[in-house]
């Protein structure tokens, strides 16, 4: 039998929901709403269900950025003059780019951090953090962070608070998507 066309309903009576009652339908029923006839989840062929709120964490990753030891990276800071910090947001904001695609990315990092260098630890703190976020964890530093730098900097040892926090939630982030290799370079 076929399902009757609108025609020959009333245009009184709204069509009925699958499951119910249907005059002229086989066995007095609407037909079931589509893809009712996939087979359950489980069983090849059937698509598996996305648990609420995964799809946000979904997203192909780049490439593992390298672990940098957070004494020898301070040591280079203090050799180098301050030099090594702007190779440091370089470095650091262009492997969460290439892993994340979101972000500064080194070049963008770089200028900021030559030009309008206060900022800098900010966006760093929030983008390691934002990793951690997009992976569904709590995120282990934020901009907030940043404050230890900045006005922390006037106590002193406010912004080595920082760059130990930041840099060692950036290691450990690395070091759980399986990376092992240190660098300095």
């Amino acid at each position: 039998m076929t399902e009757p066309d609108s025609s020959q309903r009333s245009p009184s009576s709204p069509p009925p929901e699958a499951g119910q009652p249907y005059e002229s339908a086989p066995y007095g029923y609407a037909p079931p709403p589509p893809g009712y006839d996939q087979p359950p989840y489980g069983y090849p062929g059937a698509p598996m269900p996305a648990p609420p709120g995964y799809a946000q964490y979904a997203q192909s990753q780049g490439p593992v950025g390298l672990i940098r030891p957070t004494g020898m990276i301070m040591l280079l800071f203090f050799v180098t003059l301050g030099i090594w910090g702007f190779i440091y947001y370089f470095q650091t904001q262009e492997e969460m780019k290439r892993h994340s695609g979101q972000g500064l990315g080194g070049v963008l990092a770089l200028i900021i951090a030559i030009i309008f260098g206060i900022i800098s630890p900010f966006f760093l703190s929030h983008e390691v953090g934002q990793l951690y976020e997009r992976r569904g964890q709590q995120k282990p530093v934020s901009a907030l962070t940043a404050l230890w730098f900045f006005p922390g900097m006037f106590i002193l040892v406010g912004p080595f608070i920082w760059f130990i926090q930041t840099n060692n939630a950036l290691n450990d982030y690395w070091a759980s998507l399986g990376q092992r290799e240190t660098t300095l370079v």
